[in-house]
């Protein structure tokens, strides 16, 4: 009996498992993050060159 409590007690206090997962979790959120920037990023960029398709089409068809 003895002996189980003393592998128990060694596991519980086995921190290389919680290490990995504290990686992991730090690694998700930074994904998160980089989505999120990425995703803003995107949008602006669409408004951008949408507004600057506008403004051709309408620089084009007043000089036709």
């Amino acid at each position: 009996m003895n002996k189980y409590r003393c592998h128990l007690i060694q596991f519980l206090l086995d921190e290389d498992g919680v290490t990995a997962m504290e990686y992991a979790l730090i690694g998700s959120l930074i994904a998160v993050v980089i989505i999120g920037a990425v995703t803003g990023v995107g949008l602006n960029v669409q408004a951008l060159f949408q507004n600057v398709a506008d403004q051709v089409e309408a620089a084009i068809a007043s000089v036709m």
